[in-house]
């Protein structure tokens, strides 16, 4: 849209739509406003299930003492699978407010009066013939993560960690090492387990830091 700011000509105003055309704009963007309405509902809900997830198997992993610390582990690869469908939703979200965004910076100007660059038109029909998001699926992953995944997952590895701790037998000093074997999982070695939740996190920081410099919403 800045690209189009910059051109002075050809202009639109008020008087350059026909009666069809601007009831058909308006009722072009009456339906993507409904679209952006529901998939924030669905975006919300998806975060909703990852909450109430963690909450559930936390509470299932500290209520029962013979509940083994992997149930966390269990947790953290739930919530994956959340953050991705969350994400392909806001990758569909957000083509809709790119369209929004399109008709408030040029159709209702005119329409009030102001004089805007006529050429948008080509911007909202290469749009509609050929739908695209601003984000691509990776940086969608960790604009999700930076507002609320990131979050979650810190408060399951605080958890995962008091949990396996707990095991620790009382008055016995342990090494690093005998300490990190208490996260062990069948007969995978605890340090195996613990470094590859430690690669896990660093990757999910990793996307986190790339999309805060990526993509920035209207109004942040």
């Amino acid at each position: 849209m800045t690209a189009l700011q910059d051109r002075p000509t050809p202009t639109k105003t008020e008087a350059s739509y026909s009666t069809n055309s601007a009831n058909a704009l308006i009722h072009l963007y009456r339906a993507e406003v409904g679209k952006l309405t529901a998939y924030r509902s669905r975006l919300d809900i998806t975060t909703n299930w990852a909450v109430v997830t963690t909450a559930g198997l936390t509470s299932f992993a500290f209520s029962n003492s013979d509940a083994s610390h992997v149930v966390l582990v269990g947790a953290m690869v739930v919530n994956y699978f959340f953050l991705h469908t969350e994400a392909r939703r806001f990758r569909i979200y957000e083509i809709s407010h790119h369209r929004v965004r399109i008709m408030e910076r040029f159709f209702y100007p005119a329409m009030l009066g102001e004089q805007v660059d006529g050429s948008w038109h080509q911007v909202i029909l290469g749009e509609l013939a050929k739908p695209h998001s601003p984000l691509t699926r990776w940086e969608s992953v960790g604009w999700r993560l930076r507002r609320n995944y990131f979050w979650i997952y810190l408060g399951i590895l605080a958890a995962w960690i008091i949990k396996f701790d707990s095991d620790r037998a009382p008055g016995v000093n342990y090494t690093f090492l005998e300490h990190l074997e208490l996260a062990k999982v069948g007969n995978i070695d605890g340090w195996v387990v613990s470094l590859g939740v430690a690669v896990f996190y660093l990757f999910l920081l990793q996307l986190t830091l790339k999309a805060g410099r990526a993509y920035k919403l209207d109004g942040d």
